[in-house]
């Protein structure tokens, strides 16, 4: 820029002061507000406005503040900026602060030209943030100019939200449901992938051919595929849908310019190819690399994160080979599920339907055995569908007896077998939650009078007289509620969990809310409803929330903040779904310690007590072997469930012929999904100790987070900004026994209830209600995370830095730019000065260099005059802001010594200066540090001190009688 204004310098026009930004040209100057943030980036013309060079305004010495004067403004502003130096150019800026160890995959990514990352983390930990950290650094540094999260379809608007509200991200829907209004928008032969930069695009919707070439010629530079697991599939058992999703994949990943970014939580679950397809989208190398030599691991290691709880739980420790627990995070995650398994008995009249549907499926297998194998096959899928509707609820059992089997329309036995497969077994496939809870028919050609005489009697069942499992159910939820859990009651199909909701309606106690959530709303409306929910409840600790569920919400859907329990209404037939159900609310962000889940199960219906023993049992004992879960495998659990089924329709009519049937057939069948489940598990075992994470050391990490909070903050330095930032400013705070409190806002001054309003909502701010704030990260609506990047956070940290650089500001300042304390803390005099500098950052990237201005705020001391300073180290001056007042100042002596050493601050320029350099080598070493990959990246990075620093605050204090402290 040939311009008299260079980047990172600051002028006055239109009544403030700008720092000009690099996008700036001869004739119009691109400025940001000094201590603004990107929105309220302006265009100004030279040629028509006055534009003038400017200097900070020194402070006033009649300005004098308290000791907490120079910490609550030094706060203020590192808590505002959103322009950091430092090498993570979005940790500034997001709405989400991350864990420490969530870094990892961001450092590995930034060690690629081009970001080809597997992450592969235990559930609940946090994958969608670590994604969601690369995607936004990737934008920020112009590596990557759009986005494409592809998902399922039930995850697509919360893919939206977290995206837009924890990265500022804001992308649009493209599904089945919106892509004709989207279309409508466009221009004549313009691909709607290049009309909007930035899209969260549905497995469901990229399904069609025309859609999904068009998506490949214009697809963004940077890729997430959410559930990654979906897309491939073993060789022997990949479905048609798995295979179209992987095609896609493979089309996407050929070009290596690329970014890619895939998520799953469970990559490997013992299936050697699947994984193997998963790598070679990564690299194409690792598809047949030895991963068990040492290059082999060290390949797959840049690309593959691969962690469990327990191995992030506590992280930069001494454990980890740091020096000390300085910069230790501690993580936490529920420490266990407390499991309770409940049985009960069905009621004579609910055990003869139960009979009598036996005998009939038995007849029909039988009967249609002697007609063909498509006969049979129709025949079998009926008779499953209608033994599990019985045994969930009798107005699901209802609803199939008097619907025709989806079977019953099958030409063939594939087509039978494809129509039967999804409507009565559980898979762990995501895309098979959606549309699947639908009660299954069982009605076949010539018995509609003997089902509709079925369907009468388990019409007349409904109710806890006669249905047993809903009156064991009310007394677990009632025990449940009254030691303060709020569970999600999960069943198997739609027409059990309405009948559950109206039954448990009114029969919990006065505050309890109680609301379902079935496939019959849309995804968005299902979050809607728990947010309703949630809100009903409202915040009295006597009232309770109760959620009955579909399989709909058991994947993906984090519920974590409303509920603490789960029960399993219905048993699955694939013990991954109930990990799914549990992991919904056993994740980061619970603040149980412990998660209830309590299992029903019929202990004479012939079904349940096997799938319990043989299923969800060792699925548990897998669990808590290994400390992750290891999917069934599912052929082999396939074929125990079928024995289980065969062997309840034959014992009916063949009952010695049954006994031999469970004695040798299911038993043998058992044991083979035994052994095969327990190879599975300890290759995922071997897989875990092969694939831990190593590409980047713990003390990388540690470097790189001291770095970033000695800019940004740190934990503790927010949440005391936020303490003595409302108290001064007249707020009322109730502590709440967990580090957190609550907080009356409404006798603020009116400035800062304006400014939080947006985020809370008028009503909450001006009637008083308590808004919580907590010291978790993970908080619900309504909720305040105490962390830098909280929007009320934000809010109250401009206020207060606002109304300490206008002295002509009206309500409370609880910052102040100058102070005079007299303290035991020293001996001699000493200044404490707040300065903000700001630099100039040449970073290239594979799209070409970037002009930067980003800010960094710093404490520095010194002892004696400003003309003749002896400087204190960085740590002593951090420790001047938490000294108290030992004794008064008188404020006219307060003044004329502000004063004296306002006069001769000029004297420190050149320390003030020298300083900036420092800085700016040091910010120039961590860029390089970080970005190892390409050494002509690292070479092109530039980082300069904009000269002279401001001076935002100056603080004296003087020694009292009694000497240091």
């Amino acid at each position: 820029m040939t311009s008299t204004f260079t980047a990172g310098s600051l002028v006055s026009a239109r009544g403030r002061d700008w720092v000009v930004l690099p996008e700036s040209a001869d004739d119009m100057l691109v400025l940001r507000p000094l201590g603004g943030a990107d929105d309220d980036i302006a265009a100004v013309f030279p040629a028509f406005e006055d534009v003038r060079h400017a200097e900070f305004e020194r402070p006033s010495p009649d300005d004098l503040g308290d000791e907490l004067a120079a910490g609550l403004l030094r706060s203020a502003l590192r808590i505002g900026f959103r322009s950091g130096a430092g090498p993570f150019r979005s940790l500034a800026r997001i709405a989400v602060e991350p864990r420490a160890y969530q870094l990892v995959p961001l450092m590995m990514a930034l060690r690629q030209q081009t970001v080809r990352m597997l992450i592969s983390d235990d559930v609940g930990i946090g994958k969608t943030v670590e994604a969601g950290l690369i995607a936004s650094e990737l934008l920020a540094q112009g590596s990557a100019r759009g986005l494409a999260v592809l998902c399922s379809p039930a995850l697509a608007e919360q893919w939206q939200e977290e995206l837009r509200t924890k990265f500022g991200i804001d992308a649009e829907l493209v599904l089945a449901s919106t892509v004709s209004k989207l279309e409508r928008g466009l221009d004549l032969g313009q691909s709607l992938f290049d009309r909007h930069p930035h899209v969260v695009v549905s497995t469901d919707f990229i399904k069609s051919t025309r859609h999904r070439d068009d998506f490949v010629r214009h697809c963004p530079d940077l890729v997430i595929v959410d559930e990654a697991h979906t897309c491939v599939a073993a060789e022997d058992t990949a479905s048609a849908q798995s295979q179209l999703r992987y095609e896609l994949l493979q089309r996407i990943a050929a070009d290596e310019q690329r970014h890619l970014i895939l998520v799953t939580a469970t990559p490997h679950s013992g299936k050697e190819s699947a994984f193997r397809a998963l790598l070679g989208l990564v690299r194409p190398d690792l598809v047949s690399v030895d991963l068990d030599s040492d290059a082999g691991r060290a390949l797959l290691a840049a690309h593959f994160v691969h962690r469990k709880r327990a191995d992030v739980r506590q992280f930069l420790t001494t454990e980890d080979g740091l020096a000390d627990d300085s910069l230790r995070e501690d993580t936490k995650f529920p420490s266990d599920r407390y499991f309770k398994d409940r049985t009960y008995k069905l009621s004579p009249a609910y055990r003869d339907l139960l009979e009598d549907a036996i005998a009939y499926a038995s007849e029909r297998v039988s009967a249609a055995g002697n007609q063909g194998k498509r006969e049979a096959r129709v025949a079998w899928w009926s008779a499953i569908a209608l033994l599990r509707s019985l045994v969930s609820s009798p107005r699901a059992a209802a609803q199939t007896l008097r619907t025709r089997s989806a079977t019953a329309k099958a030409e063939t036995v594939e087509e039978a077998d494809r129509l039967g497969t999804p409507l009565v077994r559980d898979t762990g496939d995501g895309d098979a939650l959606e549309g699947f809870d639908v009660a299954p028919g069982a009605e076949t050609e010539g018995a509609s009078a003997r089902l509709a005489a079925l369907a009468d009697r388990a019409e007349r069942l409904e109710g806890p007289e006669e249905d047993a499992k809903l009156a064991v159910l009310t007394k677990e939820v009632k025990a449940l509620l009254a030691e303060g859990y709020h569970p999600i009651i999960f069943c198997r199909y739609i027409p059990t969990a309405e009948y559950v909701a109206e039954q448990l309606a009114g029969k919990l106690g006065r505050k309890v809310v109680v609301r379902a959530v079935t496939g019959t709303l849309s995804p968005q409306q299902r979050l809607q409803r728990i947010e309703e929910l949630a809100e009903e409840a409202g915040d009295d600790p006597a009232a309770r929330r109760v959620l009955v569920a579909t399989d709909c919400l058991s994947e993906g859907v984090n519920l974590q903040h409303h509920f603490d329990a789960v029960i399993h209404y219905d048993l699955a037939w694939n013990p991954t779904r109930h990990d799914q159900r549990e992991g919904r609310v056993d994740r980061y962000g619970q603040r149980r310690d412990t998660v209830r889940v309590v299992t029903l199960y019929g202990s004479d219906n012939g079904i349940d007590g096997k799938v319990l023993e043989v299923l969800i049992k060792k699925h548990r004992q897998i669990q808590k072997d290994l400390g992750i879960s290891v999917s069934v495998p599912d052929a082999a659990s396939a074929a125990v469930t079928d024995a289980i089924v065969e062997w309840l329709l034959m014992r009916d009519q063949q009952p010695e012929q049954a006994e031999l049937f469970e004695l040798e057939t299911l038993e043998h069948k058992a044991q083979v999904l035994e052994a095969d489940w327990k190879s599975a598990a300890e290759r995922e075992k071997t897989s875990r100790s092969r694939f831990a994470q190593r590409a980047i050391h713990p003390q990388d990490v540690a470097r790189e987070v001291a770095a970033v909070r000695e800019t940004l903050g740190r934990a503790g330095e927010v949440r005391g900004f936020v303490r003595q930032a409302l108290r001064s400013l007249e707020a009322v705070l109730r502590e709440d026994g967990e580090g957190g409190f609550t907080a009356d806002l409404s006798g603020t001054h009116v400035g800062l209830r304006d400014a939080v309003a947006p985020v809370l909502g008028g009503d909450s701010v001006e009637t008083g209600r308590p808004v919580p704030f907590r010291s978790t990260a993970a908080v619900a609506r309504g909720e305040v995370a105490l962390v830098r990047t909280d929007p009320v956070v934000g809010a109250l940290a401009g206020y207060v830095l606002n109304a300490a650089l206008d002295p002509k500001a009206g309500g409370p300042r609880p910052a102040r730019r100058c102070g005079v304390i007299r303290t035991k803390g020293v001996d001699i005099r000493t200044t404490l000065l707040l300065v903000r500098y700001r630099f100039h950052l040449t970073l290239p990237s594979r799209t070409g260099e970037r002009q930067l201005v980003a800010e960094d705020a710093r404490m520095l001391a010194f002892q004696g005059s400003p003309t003749n300073a002896t400087w204190l180290p960085a740590e002593e001056a951090l420790r001047l802001a938490d000294l108290t007042a030992d004794a008064n100042t008188d404020p006219a002596f307060g003044e004329r010594t502000m004063q004296r050493v306002l006069d001769q601050l000029s004297e420190t320029n050149t320390h003030l200066e020298s300083y900036g350099d420092e800085l700016a080598a040091e910010l120039l070493a961590s860029h390089r540090r970080v970005r190892t990959a390409s050494g002509e990246i690292v070479r092109g990075v530039r980082v300069t001190a904009q000269k002279p620093a401001d001076i935002l605050g100056a603080y004296v204090y003087l020694p009292v009688s009694g000497g240091a402290a």
